[in-house]
């Protein structure tokens, strides 16, 4: 039995005689920035946990977040 994998992107989809090949910079600037993104949300919850370790309060975590102490631990808290 033969595995078929669904390629969720949607670019198996696309025709070439339709959509012919470009370069594919923005394509490439997009995935960069995904993943920039991704690391500084690991950095920024890892930051999060390190402050509230060290006794911070979720007020002064929610202030350097520019947010309430009540939207931090939410987002943030276990």
């Amino acid at each position: 039995m033969a595995l078929t994998h669904t390629d969720e992107t949607g670019l198996d989809q696309l025709d070439p005689a339709t959509h012919p090949a470009r370069d594919a910079v923005h394509f490439r600037r997009i995935i960069a920035a995904r993943r920039a993104l991704a690391a500084a949300e690991d950095e920024l919850r890892e930051a999060v946990a390190a402050a509230r370790e060290a006794g911070d309060s979720w007020t002064i975590i929610g202030a350097a977040l520019e947010t309430s102490r009540q939207a931090a631990q939410q987002r943030f808290g276990n």
